[in-house]
């Protein structure tokens, strides 16, 4: 991961969750699905559900919001599979998607009724996809930093909550960030420099 070293003593808060990486399915695979052949559908959906709605997840900070976007934005991916490139990376496409789904949920009149009446959820994020912890003091003080920094996620502009989410939590590039973001290269490192950078300093406000 390629952050500033001045900020590194935010990345080990991030680190205690992140989802885990899809599966690279086969060119082959891939090829099915934009034939939109059964299994191949099938094996898509299952690698990348659960990795979009983290991300879907990451960016509203409400489940159940999160849980409907999801669904639409996989509608939407459905009737796109024949635009979907076989030999690259599903994921910045998705990415793509995903968060211009969320752009227009943030333009939306319920994302405004929702931040005036909800806050932060208090379950740990995809808390039903964790193993049963091993010690469970120990789980339990790691689930309250990870809602702690989804805390000072939300409290970010959503200009610099994308970037962040998008290279730290589902692991894409820069290029591929500036690509789902429409900007330069360049723009897309200086954007999560910046925003690493009003991370760390949401988590020490929070944190103490």
């Amino acid at each position: 991961m390629d952050a500033p070293e001045s900020h590194n003593s935010v990345l080990p808060v991030i680190d205690e969750w992140k989802p885990a990486a899809a599966p690279v399915l086969p060119r082959a695979v891939l090829e099915g699905v934009r034939r939109r052949e059964p299994r191949a559908l099938e094996a898509f959906f299952e690698a990348y559900f659960d990795r979009v709605f983290g991300l879907v997840y990451r960016l509203l900070g409400n489940r159940a919001a999160a849980e409907d976007l999801t669904q639409e934005v996989f509608y939407k991916v459905h009737r796109a599979f024949d635009r979907l490139d076989p030999a690259r990376d599903p994921m910045p496409w998705l990415a793509t998607i995903a968060h211009n789904a969320c752009r227009d949920y943030w333009r939306s009149s319920a994302y405004r009724l929702g931040r005036r009446s909800a806050s932060i959820e208090a379950e740990p994020l995809l808390q039903g996809t964790l193993a049963a912890p091993a010690n469970p003091e120990r789980e339990m003080l790691a689930a309250e930093r990870v809602r702690l920094v989804q805390q000072a996620l939300m409290e970010l502009p959503e200009a610099l909550r994308v970037p962040v989410v998008l290279h730290d939590y589902q692991g894409l590039g820069h290029e591929s960030i500036a690509s789902v973001l429409g900007i330069r290269h360049d723009a897309a490192r200086k954007r999560y420099s910046r925003a690493l950078a009003a991370l760390a300093g949401k988590l020490r406000e929070i944190l103490g």
